[in-house]
């Protein structure tokens, strides 16, 4: 008997099943989220949107696993190989990595190894090695010699291969393997030969290893995508010496000839097949944690960027800084109405600051600006400082430091050429930086917001 959805959710939420109930009956009746967060709370007992998008994420990998469940089923009874106790162990595991665990025997598989050995009639000679009761294989061999096994080491080599592909698919072994992956693994990372010029960035990660378990997000997603990029190879694994040896513990019996072809045949389980297979299992999982920590912290970064207090209806001279091709300025009325633009150079290599500082002087006397708006980009803290000895000590507590990530992004977008159509990109990022200071939120919502810069490798996730 399979857990109902209810229990389900119960066991990872601790929501009282009476919640969870209503919520379902709501989401399946066609309610969205915002909608029963605000509208049917004496239903829900007042949860709020996360929990319910929380039972509703978990409602939808509910439904995913019973229909892997079904389609096991299916497959295994259509082979004529489903017990009445494999059946309710499937039922009953709703874990999709042990599921997948449980159905890897009656995959249909491409041709291994071992299926070859199987054509070769070695089969019995496997299952008699797993017995694990011969003193001495060379009289058990014998009868397996000729064709195309022409010698007693190949038999046995046909029976290991056969015999690794069984120990790679037990569920048991396979699941005490997996929990060591997760509590023992440490990932390494290398520089890939020939490349130290070009991933200089990934430098920290060029000779590196730690516990898998406890690795920050941020810094599991740079070395990832040190790999992505082709600067990094890296490998995860708890040690291997230890976890061979526990393995073979596992499978060997005694020191019979015979257990000592069983311990091979579990040495090339563990290097060929589950090594590799539970190691990219591992690394998808950490990589589907970290995601979900990256997004909370873009999330909560983005929340305080984009609800920040506005500065209301003043005039801005919005300045977008630079040094080699100036610093954009744009001047915007108390609604936000584009006045007038100019380009300034109080940097290097023109220095041109008494010009620079006329000109600021002039359009705050003729516009009648009231706040100054720097991006914090290039050359932002130097215009800062420029511009606090410069103007009157009145204006310090008037002039801002404003993010500019992603205003490039906006000024070459369409929704920019759409309010500007006349205007150079330049002029429109300084603009937006103007904006951002006066309605936060009026303006982001403008840009993708990946491309605000308000989080930890947010391109990467997924």
């Amino acid at each position: 008997m399979r857990p109902s959805i209810t229990s389900y959710i119960n066991a990872q939420t601790q929501l009282s099943t009476h919640r969870i109930d209503k919520v379902l009956e709501l989401l399946t009746g066609g309610a969205t989220i915002p909608f029963i967060a605000r509208y049917r709370k004496e239903m829900t007992g007042s949860l709020d949107e996360t929990e319910i998008g929380r039972v509703a994420e978990l409602k939808k990998h509910y439904e995913e696993i019973i229909h892997r469940q079904d389609f096991i089923l299916d497959t295994i009874r259509n082979q004529d190989k489903l017990t009445p106790e494999l059946e309710r162990t499937i039922l009953q595991t709703m874990d999709p990595a042990i599921l997948e665990d449980l159905y890897l025997p009656f995959k249909v598989k491409r041709k291994t190894r071992a299926t070859k050995a199987k054509e070769l009639g070695l089969e019995p000679l496997a299952d008699a090695l797993w017995k694990q009761t011969y003193e001495y294989v060379d009289r058990l061999v014998k009868p397996y010699i000729g064709g195309e096994v022409p010698d007693a080491e190949a038999a046995l080599q046909g029976a290991r291969d056969i015999l690794a592909e069984r120990i790679s698919e037990d569920a048991s072994l396979r699941g005490w393997l997996r929990d060591t992956f997760q509590r023992h693994a440490h990932i390494h990372s290398k520089l890939v030969k020939s490349k130290e010029e070009d991933a200089q960035k990934y430098r920290d990660y060029f000779e590196f290893s730690e516990k898998l378990a406890t690795i920050p997000s941020h810094r599991l997603l740079a070395i990832l995508r040190g790999e992505q990029e082709g600067f990094l190879r890296i490998h995860a694994e708890p040690d291997a010496e230890r976890t061979q040896d526990q393995l073979n513990r596992r499978v060997c019996k005694n020191r019979s000839e015979s257990a000592a072809q069983v311990g091979k045949a579990a040495e090339d389980a563990y290097k060929r097949l589950l090594q590799p297979s539970l190691e990219n299992e591992l690394k998808n999982v950490a990589k589907e944690k970290a995601d979900t920590e990256a997004i909370q912290i873009f999330a909560q970064n983005l929340r305080a960027l984009l609800l920040a207090a506005p500065l209301g209806e003043r005039r801005v001279l919005a300045i977008d800084p630079g040094f080699r091709t100036g610093c954009k300025v744009a001047l915007l009325d108390r609604d936000g109405t584009f006045l007038h633009h100019g380009t300034i150079y109080p940097h290097p290599p023109q220095s041109n600051s008494g010009e620079a500082f006329q000109a600021i002087r002039h359009w705050i006397d003729r516009y009648s600006m009231e706040a100054i708006a720097i991006g914090n980009g290039t050359a932002g803290r130097e215009t800062l400082e420029w511009l606090h000895q410069s103007l009157d000590p009145s204006w310090r507590e008037r002039i801002y430091l404003v993010s500019e990530s992603g205003a490039s992004i906006y000024s070459a977008s369409e929704v920019a050429r759409e309010e500007f159509p006349d205007l150079d990109l330049t002029v429109r990022g300084a603009i937006s930086i103007g904006r951002r200071l006066k309605d936060p939120l009026a303006e982001l919502i403008k840009i993708d917001p990946k491309s605000i810069g308000v989080g930890q490798y947010q391109h990467d996730v997924n």
